[in-house]
């Protein structure tokens, strides 16, 4: 019975070493949107993300306050009346990247991603191309995608209608750790 208990415990102070969790807590997420009238850019740095790096599964959030804007009026706007950011806090995309990654072996690698992305409340199929740069088992990971605002059914008013663009690219870049 000892023995067997033994195992148990030093099986689970193992665990943690074959782990092919890797995550994040900073990651970067900006978005442009270009108009002759006005450009309109934001970033936030506080994105979370959690890849399995065996099965491919990924899941990146964002909180939508977390976005700056060079005006204070125009983050404002975003929150209260864009985004609704009370009632719909964050913007989340679940996928599965195309291949696994491979932590031991270091260089790019070009992929695709597949999942579904939730903003505004509303959830489309998403899929995008990313970047893996895998360099002493850390893991950066660059995307470049677009979405439709009415595809996630946000009202933008017809006063400011010609100053925020119908597709808004959305810009992605992560450095993962393994997860402890």
């Amino acid at each position: 019975m000892k023995k067997i208990l033994f195992l148990a415990v030093m099986g689970l102070f193992c665990l943690p070493a074959f782990s092919q969790i890797i995550s994040t807590n900073k990651a970067q997420v900006s978005f442009y949107s270009k108009t002759p009238l006005e450009d309109i850019e934001a970033k936030s740095v506080t994105g979370n993300s959690v890849i399995d790096v065996k099965t491919g599964k990924i899941i990146f959030r964002v909180s939508n306050r977390s976005f700056e804007f060079p005006k204070k009026l125009m983050q404002e706007h975003f929150n209260e009346n864009y985004m609704e950011s009370e009632k719909y806090p964050t913007s989340e995309f679940k996928g599965t990247l195309s291949a696994p990654i491979n932590l031991a072996k270091d260089g790019l690698i070009k992929m695709d991603v597949d999942g579904t992305l939730n903003v505004h409340g509303v959830t489309k199929p998403c899929k995008a191309k990313v970047d893996i740069l895998v360099s002493k088992g850390t893991v950066s990971a660059t995307s470049t995608f677009k979405i439709k605002i009415a595809d996630h059914k946000i009202d933008i008013p017809t006063i400011v209608f010609k100053k925020i663009a119908e597709e808004i690219d959305v810009r992605i870049q992560a450095t993962y750790s393994e997860k402890k």
